[in-house]
């Protein structure tokens, strides 16, 4: 974990906005696993590690880095696939360390925290009940709040929007190199998690103004403040 940055909570920001996936719930590895059978299915097969490097971007922008010129014919299919294995995974879906009580801790002090993913709803429904923090929740977004996910900034302003909070007054957390660029796109700032399996320095390099092992840290971290 990096040092400390004093400033990081001071002071508390009006609105915290979270990822979900990789960052708050146990998901990246199961829509890795997903997406490997969905190709392979369809006598395309991606190595793993390649999955692993797009999760969290936008399904267009995964699709086509990982199919290249088998994206047209191939695509949808390796999507609607996608969505039925990972459906029959999500019994094993779990929050990671620390998620509900630092989403409960920021509500209770009085922070909007904002859900801002582009989830289908389907999978938004399945992960909020995998969390249970409804009551710690100000607001969420989906995939039916913008037509381009991350890394574009759009659900980040969607989110920033029900918060009620400018960017200035708000942080983002997230797990991804994805989340990080949308929200320096949204010119907010972002603090990482390494749950997602993404380094500290990836995340560093792309802007994270801090990295954090998990939520349970991030957690430790404000209770600091």
């Amino acid at each position: 974990m990096a040092p400390t940055d004093p400033q990081l909570w001071s002071p508390a920001p009006k609105a915290v906005l979270f990822d979900i996936d990789g960052t708050l719930v146990d998901s990246n590895y199961l829509h890795v696993d997903a997406w490997a059978r969905a190709f392979e299915k369809l006598g395309r097969p991606v190595d793993s590690w390649r999955i692993h490097r797009s999760i969290g971007l936008d399904s267009e922008r995964l699709l086509d880095a990982l199919l290249g010129d088998d994206v047209d014919e191939f695509g949808d299919r390796a999507k609607g696939l996608h969505s039925e294995f990972y459906q029959a995974s999500t019994d094993r879906l779990r929050p990671l360390p620390g998620a509900v009580d630092l989403l409960h801790a920021l509500s209770d002090a009085g922070v909007r925290v904002v859900l801002a993913t582009s989830a289908p709803e389907e999978e938004l429904e399945i992960l909020l009940g995998v969390l249970d923090s409804d009551d710690a929740l100000y607001a969420t977004t989906s995939s039916g709040d913008v037509s381009t996910a991350k890394p574009e900034p759009d659900i980040v302003n969607v989110a920033l929007e029900r918060a009620g909070a400018d960017a200035s007054e708000a942080l983002f957390v997230g797990d991804a190199v994805w989340d990080v660029k949308a929200a320096a796109r949204a010119n907010l700032g972002a603090i990482g998690v390494r749950t997602g399996g993404i380094s500290s320095g990836e995340l560093t390099d792309a802007g994270a103004l801090q990295v954090f092992d998990d939520a349970a840290a991030v957690l430790a971290d404000f209770e600091r403040r």
